[in-house]
C-alpha cells in the first residue's frame, strides 16, 4: 500500500479507484472514484460535478511544470472540498506552494523522502501574499489587529 502525505500526517493511502478524466466523464458512479487531470486539460467537465468527487489528483510530469498550481487554486475557488492531491514529478520544496493553491495531499515517486517532506511543510510560519489558505495579505491582516 502507497504511503503519503495527507493533512499533515503521513498515511497509507486507502483512497478510492482512480480514473483518467475520460474514463471518470463515461463512468457512472463518479462519486465513489477519483479522478486524475493532466496538464492542458480542461477543468470545465469537473465544475458541474465538483461536489460529487471524493479525489482530485493532479499530475506533474515535471517539477517546472506549474498548471497544476493553476489547477489547485482553481478547483478550491470555485468550491472543491475534497481531497486535492499532487502526484507525479514535484519537489519537497514546492510542497509549501502547493498547500497555499489548496492541495491537502502529496504523493511522492520515492517514500523515502516523506518525513523530510512533512517536516517542510512547516518551513514558513507567516505569508506575506494573499492566496486560497489565506486570502487576505499580510498588511490587511496587520491592519485589521490594529
Amino acid at each position: 500500500m502507497a504511503r503519503l502525505i495527507r493533512n499533515g500526517a503521513i498515511v497509507e493511502d486507502h483512497g478510492p479507484e482512480v480514473l483518467d478524466l475520460e474514463q471518470w466523464l463515461a463512468a457512472k458512479d463518479r462519486g465513489s472514484r477519483a479522478v486524475v487531470l493532466e496538464p492542458g486539460e480542461s477543468l470545465a467537465p469537473l465544475i458541474e460535478h465538483i461536489e460529487e468527487i471524493p479525489l482530485v489528483l493532479v499530475n506533474f510530469p515535471t517539477f517546472m511544470d506549474g498548471r497544476g498550481f493553476s489547477y489547485g487554486r482553481e478547483l478550491r475557488e470555485r468550491g472543491y472540498s475534497g481531497e486535492l492531491r499532487a502526484v507525479g514529478h514535484f519537489m519537497r520544496d514546492q510542497l509549501t506552494y502547493l498547500s497555499r493553491c489548496g492541495f491537502n495531499a502529496f504523493q511522492f515517486e520515492d517514500e523515502s523522502q516523506l518525513e523530510a517532506a512533512l517536516e517542510s511543510l512547516a518551513d514558513f510560519s507567516e505569508y506575506y501574499q494573499a492566496s486560497v489558505d489565506q486570502p487576505l495579505p499580510l498588511f490587511r491582516r496587520r491592519a485589521a489587529d490594529n
